[in-house]
């Protein structure tokens, strides 16, 4: 089996999570900062390239009656060029309340403000790849 890559694609940064080889859990890596389509492509290349990614699974920003917005058509935009400049396959996996979610845990544990800012794009993106993980398992 090879290893998903989850990410939580934001408009400032990408939130990026790996799975183990064996697709049950999803683990935090890292949140790029956006620079440049070409910039933030190039270190997804790297990080496919480090973990041996076969797939790859994009958070979508439903809205909360399930119809789809201008975040999610982003969202959408991106997964199809990601699509096409990795050749691997792309999933869009519902992502409502994800970052909300995310933001309480950390809360609940007691993480301060400034370190939630930078851990909170990387957090969704494990949610996001563990519910896409979790569902597929069923």
């Amino acid at each position: 089996m090879t290893r998903l890559l989850g990410l939580d694609v934001g408009d400032k940064t990408i939130g990026v999570a790996v799975s183990d080889e064996l697709g049950w859990t999803a683990q935090g890596v890292e949140t790029i900062k956006r620079q440049s389509k070409e910039k933030d492509f190039a270190r997804l290349h790297e990080l496919i390239a480090q973990y041996q990614v076969g797939a790859i699974v994009v958070g979508l920003p439903k809205n909360m009656n399930g119809t789809i917005g201008p975040r999610a058509e982003m969202c959408q935009a991106f997964g199809k060029l990601l699509e096409e400049r990795t050749s691997l396959p792309v999933h869009m996996w519902d992502e409502r309340l994800t970052t909300m979610a995310a933001e309480r845990m950390l809360i609940s544990a007691d993480v301060s403000r400034q370190k939630r800012k930078t851990v909170i794009d990387k957090m969704a993106a494990t949610l996001i790849l563990q519910g896409y993980m979790d569902a597929k398992s069923r």
